[in-house]
């Protein structure tokens, strides 16, 4: 039975400005939010926990039975959407349970990548190329709406791992899994001659690039092969040339 609001002010419109805009509201609450027709669509056919749709009056999208269905007039879906031109439908999610860090040689850690642009454009990259991914401390919160837009649905069909750097370093070492960074350093090895089919390569943050903690933990520093005048890459593009060199085996 679908149901029909009207007033801006009804309570799950509420909760649902509170779950786009506070990492804290989607954790204590165990929902997220996202947008779009298309991004529907990939939950629909991957996501288990699809919990509730809500769609602009005239918008037609496939919902399951068992998901609760609400129908808002189009000002009312303007006045809670996070698009300044809404595509007419949004949709609460439950998050997944936790997932344990299981070590794996050929997969990529994340280290304080908080742009959620280049997070959600990682994460894409990633589902593409089946490369596995783990996020460590200080990584933009991959169910923000944001993350999940730019991960164009990867997040639905691709197991979101996060984990820390102790955690994540205990258990490479005792699977024997040899880390590498990526640094602009002196003695950093151009990617193209490393067996990253074999490491576990650690990308830094936009800004400060990775920890010096784990820099001087690592076994190897890596360099992607670029121009003497260009200092560094986006870490999305960054992280996307070292996942397609790890495919060429």
């Amino acid at each position: 039975m679908t149901e029909r609001i009207t007033a801006r002010k009804n309570p799950l419109l509420q909760q649902v400005r509170r779950l786009l805009t506070s990492r804290k509201e989607r954790e204590q609450t165990g929902l997220f939010v996202a947008d779009g027709i298309k991004l529907l669509s990939e939950a629909v056919r991957w996501w288990p926990g699809l919990d509730t749709v809500i769609l602009s009056d005239g918008v037609e999208a496939q919902v399951p039975e068992d998901v609760r269905l609400v129908r808002v007039p189009e000002d009312v879906m303007a006045s809670v959407s996070p698009m300044q031109t809404p595509q007419g439908a949004l949709f609460l999610c439950r998050l997944p349970e936790k997932r344990s860090f299981v070590p794996e040689a050929g997969m990529l850690l994340l280290d304080g990548i908080q742009d959620p642009g280049n997070l959600g454009t990682i994460l894409r990259t990633a589902d593409a190329l089946s490369v596995k991914v783990a996020l460590l401390e200080g990584c933009a919160d991959p169910y923000s709406h944001k993350v999940v837009r730019a991960s164009m649905g990867a997040v639905f069909r691709t197991p979101v791992v996060q984990t820390t750097w102790q955690e994540a370093q205990t258990a490479l070492e005792q699977a024997q899994i040899p880390i590498a960074v990526t640094a602009l350093s002196e003695k950093a090895v151009d990617l193209r001659k490393a067996p990253l089919h074999k490491l576990a390569v650690v990308i830094g943050s936009e800004g400060q690039g990775v920890r010096r903690e784990i820099l001087e933990s690592a076994q190897s520093e890596l360099i992607i092969p670029m121009q003497e005048h260009c200092e560094s890459l986006n870490a999305a593009v960054a992280a996307a040339i070292v996942m397609w060199q790890m495919k060429q085996l």
